[in-house]
């Protein structure tokens, strides 16, 4: 939501007090005007260098009411990208209005007021700006420099915090399983008995029944199974079949096995079964798509079963 905050004639004596607003106290590069707030001594950015900045992007329009011109914030960084600072990688693909040129010459810890004419930009990049942009206006960028680095540590960095993520995400995964884990065993265990049924369990936690034996060796890791199936949540409702016509795909479907590329209840459950095997799994819902769900036919924590049948097992990874 744009947020307006204060008529444009006040905007420097707000911010930075009165003496900030004097245009001798700009200075211009590039086509556009900036003003050094802070300034620390420091390293200043190299081509192909990232910049971490923290920035407010202020516009300034008429309302049509009024006749009056008034300021709003398009984006605050700092509310809008959690706080974290946006890169900004410094090459040599500027253009007229470009405010790089003003961030090659700050250092981490700078701050600065940057205005740029909004006419500039539309000829440097006419047909391209957002409707907001108005001719004759200007956008300006309140900014601090919170880093300099180099692009490969920059991505050696996020990479890092990737992996760290991902880290948490997979531990905050394993703990609700575990959470959820005793419930659906609790869940199957009546339906087994409700329903006179007697599985087999994987080591990995996929009951299993088998309905016809296939040939040949069991299914390992790195083979293509190719499945004819239909799913089904424990209620008895279809929500995917590539046997049933009406869900418009009848061709087997194939996947390498063990290479998370399917729930993780397939590729555990198929290593029971060998080419030819008609078999029903019974899948808890950590081992298929846990809390998360899939579409409106498959809610959170729902426990899953498939009627499969392998009609084909080949040595080489599917296309």
């Amino acid at each position: 939501m744009i947020k307006r905050i204060i008529p444009a004639a006040l905007l420097g004596a707000a911010i930075f007090g009165a003496s900030s607003c004097k245009n001798d106290s700009f200075k211009k590069v590039n086509g556009v005007e900036y003003m050094i707030i802070k300034e620390v001594k420091g390293k200043k950015p190299a081509m192909g260098d990232v910049v971490e900045v923290n920035y407010k992007l202020i516009a300034d329009s008429v309302v049509a009411a009024t006749g009056k011109t008034e300021t709003f914030t398009v984006i605050d960084t700092r509310k809008q990208n959690m706080g974290k600072p946006v890169p900004v990688p410094i090459d040599d693909k500027n253009f007229k209005g470009d405010i790089r040129e003003v961030i090659k010459l700050l250092s981490p810890g700078d701050s600065v007021l940057i205005n740029v004419p909004i006419d500039t930009l539309m000829v440097a990049n006419p047909g391209k700006l957002p409707p907001w942009m108005k001719k004759g206006h200007k956008i300006t960028f309140q900014m601090t420099i919170a880093n300099i680095t180099t692009m490969e540590q920059y991505q050696k960095d996020m990479q890092a915090k990737q992996e760290e993520m991902r880290a948490s995400m997979q531990k905050d995964m394993q703990a609700k399983a575990a959470e959820q884990t005793p419930i659906d065993e609790k869940i199957l265990q009546d339906y087994f008995t409700k329903n006179n049924l007697k599985p087999s369990k994987t080591p990995g936690g996929v009951y299993y029944i088998i309905h016809k034996e296939g040939t040949g060796a069991t299914i390992k890791p790195g083979q293509t199974a190719s499945i004819r199936y239909t799913g089904k949540t424990l209620d008895g409702k279809m929500f995917d079949s590539n046997v049933d016509p009406s869900k418009g795909h009848t061709d087997a479907f194939s996947f390498p096995v063990g290479e998370a590329r399917v729930i993780p209840g397939w590729d555990d459950g198929v290593q029971v079964m060998k080419k030819g095997t008609k078999a029903t799994l019974y899948i808890p819902s950590p081992l298929a798509y846990g809390e998360r769900g899939a579409g409106a036919d498959i809610a959170p924590n729902s426990i899953l079963m498939f009627d499969m049948e392998v009609v084909n097992v080949e040595d080489k990874p599917a296309k």
